[in-house]
């Protein structure tokens, strides 16, 4: 089987890249991850502009995968709304597409959405639940669902997840680990910190495995249009400082909680809780279920690694 895997340099992409070619030695399966702006930084991944359609479907003409999984976005609400056409092209045009050509060459894709499809104002969300996203990249990311819903591919899963932690090749690559250098941070700056939305943080190597799982199964049944992958532990982006602050063994008097929606100019607007519901995800039957990291532990373990 082969698996082409775009992003593969960012958080989930690197992990989802790495889980595949881990298992490569058991299932055989031949891996290719496509990177852009940090391609000269891994040798290993192969340098596509995403927005060249016509090196895309070259790519894939030599290649021929079997899965093409789509992590490359504008993950960053602030950045989207400062570049609407530039997000839009990428969460929504790059989307649209991949699975034209994955219907042209019989190849099945999964594209990374997320949780801010949703308003926030009536969790737990089910597959079927109807989007209402509140800020641009919500929408720019829904306008890529809609697309492959609306093209006519046979083959493909929406794989909704929320927001993301684990290895990272910075920090600031990550809405949880960038809280880190917060905690970090004893130079007396003062951080106001969202005490506001309720946030279900989820572990990429989690969700990488999965996806290897997921392609590897023999299930009895088409795999489901929509699938929700989600953590269940709440937080708040100041009570995971928190965490890391006592973890670190660090204090937080400079992080200010504020629990007011964001206002004023510039401010972006989040929804208050987007919590997706994951039961129907349990009932593909994918051996080993959703496999949850439990998010202080992970964290402690990882900490104690790093200082041994």
């Amino acid at each position: 089987m082969k698996i082409l895997i775009t992003g593969a340099s960012g958080v989930l992409g690197s992990a989802i890249y790495a889980a595949f070619n881990s298992s490569s030695n058991v299932t055989g399966n031949k891996v290719i991850g496509t990177a852009f702006s940090r391609a000269k930084d891994h040798p290993d991944l192969y340098a596509l502009d995403l927005l060249d359609e016509s090196a895309v479907e070259q790519t894939i003409v030599e290649f021929r995968p079997d899965w093409i999984i789509h992590c490359a976005a504008e993950r960053r609400p602030d950045v989207a709304e400062k570049d609407p056409e530039g997000a839009k092209k990428l969460n929504a045009g790059v989307t649209e597409n991949l699975g034209k050509l994955a219907a042209k060459y019989s190849s099945t894709l999964v594209y990374i959405s997320t949780d801010y499809v949703f308003d926030g104002t009536n969790p737990p969300y089910a597959p079927d639940a109807t989007p209402n996203p509140l800020q641009l990249y919500g929408r720019t990311k829904y306008a890529g669902e809609v697309a492959l819903q609306n093209i006519g591919l046979e083959n493909y899963v929406i794989l909704r997840v929320p927001v993301l932690y684990g290895p990272a090749p910075k920090n600031t690559d990550s809405a949880v680990n960038i809280l880190i250098d917060i905690v970090q941070d004893q130079s007396g700056k003062s951080y106001n910190m969202d005490h506001y939305a309720t946030r279900y943080p989820t572990n990429v190597l989690d969700i990488a495995d999965f996806l290897v799982r997921l392609t590897d199964s023999k299930l009895s049944r088409p795999l489901p249009k929509i699938i929700h992958y989600s953590g269940d532990e709440p937080f708040t982006k100041y009570e995971m400082c928190l965490i890391f602050s006592k973890l670190l063994k660090l204090p937080h008097t400079h992080i200010i909680p504020d629990a007011e929606p964001p206002t004023g100019a510039g401010a972006t607007t989040r929804p208050r809780d987007c919590h997706l519901d994951c039961r129907e995800t349990e009932a593909i039957g994918v051996e080993g279920g959703l496999g949850l990291s439990l998010f202080e532990d992970w964290w402690e373990a990882k900490f104690l690694k790093d200082n041994q």
